[in-house]
């Protein structure tokens, strides 16, 4: 058993001196002299503090994917090579996955139905009708969006709406892609844009 410390701890903060100069509150930066299972007591609660951060740090996510459900993934890589630009990073010779090179988060594509997802997630339901529409929205922002937009319908994308500034300040636009899945081209959002009231 640890004994108890006979000395109270000596706080050297009244011995600082006092002034708008110090960079911090002197409540919250004051020094003590501690005994050793003080010190021992509160470096084990530090450890376990960085313990707790090192563990919340590996849990924090990184947006890795997004998976688009297609009839034909050679198809889609095609097209979305063409309408919009992107280079192929990856297409497998089984034609069951695809890449694009699309920056830190990648644009890949699969069938709608495999053994492997529709077991574990179930089978992926398209829209019945063409005033239904896919959960999902793809999104693309280009320094020039009306080029991007003639460029993707006169590369197959159906066209939905054409471009038009919003009162966020960004300029929009949206096309369906091949498998009707909709897909909106915008300028970058002017941060300093007020948006109307």
């Amino acid at each position: 058993m640890a004994m108890p410390c006979m000395v109270p701890p000596i706080h050297l903060h009244s011995q600082l001196p006092r002034g708008p100069y110090l960079p911090f509150p002197l409540e919250q930066n004051s020094i003590s002299l501690q005994c050793p299972n003080q010190i021992q007591r509160s470096q084990e609660k530090r450890r376990t503090k960085r313990g707790e951060i090192d563990m919340a740090s590996n849990l924090s996510p990184a947006f890795a994917y997004t998976v688009v459900y297609v009839r034909d993934v050679a198809k889609s890589v095609a097209f979305y090579t063409s309408a919009f630009g992107y280079n192929v990073r990856r297409l497998d010779q089984s034609h069951k996955w695809a890449e694009l090179e699309s920056g830190p988060t990648t644009i890949a594509f699969t069938p709608l139905h495999q053994r492997e997802t529709d077991v574990l997630t179930g089978e992926v339901q398209m829209p019945d009708s063409k005033g239904e529409r896919n959960p999902v929205e793809i999104c693309f922002d280009y320094a020039d969006v009306d080029a991007a937009y003639k460029r993707a319908v006169d590369n197959g994308a159906l066209p939905v709406s054409s471009p038009e500034p919003k009162n966020w300040g960004q300029k929009v636009g949206y096309v369906r892609d091949i498998d009707g899945i909709v897909v909106r081209l915008g300028s970058s959002v002017n941060e300093t844009t007020k948006t109307a009231s």
